[in-house]
């Protein structure tokens, strides 16, 4: 079999029973099971969830975005070799930690296959929840442009470019865009203050003002987890995103709880600790693939200007990165995710067809 056909790039056609329309994301799409499967399935397998609660299919893709562009290989390589694999597996395995941490549980039911979850319908908070360990990118540019101020936050002067923070920043900003909240600007993925987050706690989905320092708690808590458990093999986690929503458990009340990824090559940055102690940033995320394209354009500039978005997306559409780029891409996913869960990334042959067997003889879900 051809190394393209081992990637998964479409993943919005798969022949799974729904009567909704498939959500389909960069990166995952979304099967919402009727109200008879998600309720057999609860059945069956003994889900910790409420009877009537709505679940999904989740099967993420191995496509690669920068810049808010999908990229390409050529040969028909449409993705990156286990990437999807690699997320799912370094997340699957944050989650189970923070559990054993007794931190909180996440939207995932269920693992049928390397590239799939089964998920319960979450409530999000509309925030994503940035923490910040160290200065780099957008927040060093800021810095050195003379901002000082980060969401209510005051950094001091004198700091240097991939700096250690002199504590772990807690910098969110919005998801999606939310009207009418007096200090909050009407456009997505803007910067908000803990203040923000108070005065219009049920805006963004907080059941109670009380629920911002559980998040909080989690957050810290939950990029402890990481960053501790990476330095133990000389990994150094830099910043990340989460994300957080309710569900609701078997008795029917209402947690929150981790949901999407965490600490992957995707939502992070991470960077090997011998090369920083060396004075060397060796990026072992997506950040790597960002700095590859700026490198391989002859015009980098057409990557940062937003302005100039119609040119980017023609250029993502007409280019096919050499074999040796996406094959770079998926040693470095692949790498990190082995180095954090221990042992050898399961990969699939041909992903499409093991995930709807599965689907078909263990979970009744194929629509034939």
């Amino acid at each position: 079999m051809r190394l393209a056909d081992s990637v998964l790039a479409v993943n919005n056609d798969l022949p799974i029973r729904t009567d909704r329309p498939v959500h389909s994301g960069k990166v995952r799409s979304v099967y919402w099971l009727t109200t008879a499967d998600s309720e057999r399935l609860i059945r069956e397998k003994g889900y910790p969830v409420a009877p009537d609660t709505p679940l999904a299919i989740m099967v993420i893709s191995d496509r690669i975005s920068a810049f808010e562009c999908l990229w390409k290989g050529e040969g028909g390589m449409n993705g990156v070799p286990g990437k999807g694999a690699a997320l799912n597996a370094i997340s699957n395995h944050w989650f189970q930690r923070f559990r054993e941490e007794g931190l909180a549980d996440s939207h995932i039911l269920d693992i049928p296959h390397p590239l799939v979850w089964i998920v319960q319908k979450a409530q999000p908070v509309m925030i994503e929840a940035i923490c910040r360990q160290y200065i780099t990118g957008s927040m060093w540019r800021a810095y050195a442009k003379g901002e000082r101020t980060f969401c209510g936050i005051t950094l001091p002067d004198g700091l240097e470019r991939d700096q250690k923070l002199p504590e772990l920043l807690i910098t969110p900003s919005t998801k999606g865009i939310l009207k009418g909240l007096d200090g909050v600007p009407e456009a997505d993925d803007v910067n908000i203050s803990r203040a923000d987050l108070e005065r219009h706690y049920q805006a963004f989905n907080f059941r109670s003002p009380s629920d911002i320092d559980a998040y909080e708690r989690l957050l810290k808590e939950g990029f402890g987890v990481i960053s501790d458990d990476l330095a133990k093999i000389d990994q150094i986690f830099v910043d990340t995103k989460f994300e957080f929503g309710y569900v609701r458990n078997a008795e029917g009340q209402e947690k929150l709880i981790y949901m999407d990824e965490v600490g992957t090559p995707d939502s992070s940055r991470i960077w090997d600790g011998a090369q920083y102690r060396e004075g060397k940033v060796v990026e072992q995320s997506k950040e790597a693939f960002r700095q590859e394209l700026l490198h391989y354009f002859d015009d980098p500039d057409v990557l940062l200007d937003k302005s100039r978005m119609d040119e980017r997306t023609a250029l993502a559409e007409q280019t096919e990165l050499p074999r040796e780029v996406m094959m770079r891409v998926s040693d470095t996913y692949v790498g990190i995710a082995e180095k954090i869960i221990g042992r050898p990334l399961a990969l699939s042959d041909n992903p499409r067809a093991e995930i709807i067997d599965t689907l078909r003889s263990q979970y009744g879900l194929i629509q034939d």
